[in-house]
């Protein structure tokens, strides 16, 4: 089976599970798992960061980022596509009790311009007080949109001449930069916090990480506790994760390049309409007859390959480490007999 679902389906490697299987391991809710505390002091130093929680998911992360941002009554803006608003179960009402002012963007990205005007002036009791900003890159729902970072900058020194934090939900961050090539302690410098997947393109099991100042961290780690998410001899799960970091990184440049192969085949069908610019990972194909996006997928199916809906006549692929590029032959193969 050819799965292109999601970057979530890989399987840890036999060099991954030989390392989890040998973890050191203590209670992690008393600071005490050697392999969680070696994996935080890693990505710390990676981005330059002060500290660092490890946490079952991204979701988790983003959910306390925003928890200790905010507080009940108040706004987060981000683009209307974004994770953090769409595909986190009503995350921001529930746990923080905030509103979300969603903007248009373009591809899952905001602009500065769009972003000012809608701070809520504080004087006025009859608007929520805007208390974070959060951004997403890649962008999910934008096809793995890179975001420029030039307009991170930008709004950062509005963040910091408005004292409103700066939060990164930066899932597939490693996709953007294996290809932007900026530093990551240059990039890492502008959000106040920033959740890092480890169980997507980087192919770990289990795990997300949450960075941020020092002061940050210690409410970010109670506020994990409230939510349920303290983990005790959870080195077993983080050492995969640490693994990630330090292996497969670099390779994601390949999971591109099928991507950008997948891109051109399907940009030969006869039944796309188009397809969003590949520019990491995700490849969005957009129908001519919205109403076959089931039959296409249940087509592809039948050939042992799996994709998923992304929306209105619109499907979706993800391209990562357990695609090789022969199954990638096979796939636009398979495309190209649905002609």
């Amino acid at each position: 089976m050819i799965d292109l679902r999601s970057d979530t389906v890989t399987k840890p490697s036999e060099e991954m599970l030989e390392v989890m299987i040998n973890a050191p391991v203590g209670d992690d809710v008393f600071n005490e798992d050697p392999t969680i505390n070696e994996l935080q002091n890693y990505a710390s130093k990676l981005f330059g960061m002060e500290d660092c929680l490890f946490c079952s998911s991204g979701t988790q992360t983003n959910q306390i980022a925003i928890n200790v941002h905010v507080q009940p009554g108040s706004e987060v803006i981000c683009h209307k596509e974004s994770h953090i608003y769409k595909y986190e179960g009503g995350g921001i009402a529930k746990n923080s009790g905030a509103s979300v002012r969603l903007l248009d963007g373009n591809r899952g990205r905001l602009t500065l311009d769009e972003i000012e005007k809608w701070i809520n002036p504080k004087m006025d009791v009859h608007f929520p007080l805007t208390q974070l900003i959060s951004l997403e890159d890649t962008a999910n729902r934008g096809g793995g949109s890179i975001y420029d970072f030039n307009e991170i900058i930008k709004i950062r020194d509005f963040c910091l001449k408005n004292n409103l934090p700066l939060h990164l939900d930066g899932a597939r961050l490693f996709n953007s930069l294996v290809e932007t090539r900026i530093d990551y302690k240059n990039y890492a410098v502008n959000f106040d916090s920033m959740s890092i997947c480890l169980s997507k393109g980087l192919g770990a099991p289990v795990g997300s990480l949450l960075l941020g100042s020092k002061e940050f961290i210690d409410k970010a780690r109670r506020v994990r506790k409230v939510f349920g998410g303290g983990m005790r001899q959870a080195g077993i799960i983080a050492a995969g994760g640490l693994f990630a970091l330090k292996n497969n990184i670099e390779r994601l440049k390949e999971d591109h390049q099928k991507a950008k192969i997948i891109e051109l085949e399907l940009n030969h069908c006869a039944w796309v309409e188009s397809v969003v610019p590949v520019e990491t990972n995700i490849v969005v194909a957009i129908l001519k007859d919205h109403n076959k996006r089931d039959e296409f997928i249940e087509k592809l199916k039948n050939k042992n390959c799996l994709i998923m809906a992304f929306g209105p006549g619109m499907l979706r692929m993800v391209t990562h480490l357990d695609i090789s590029f022969e199954d990638i032959e096979v796939f636009c193969s398979n495309l190209k007999s649905l002609n």
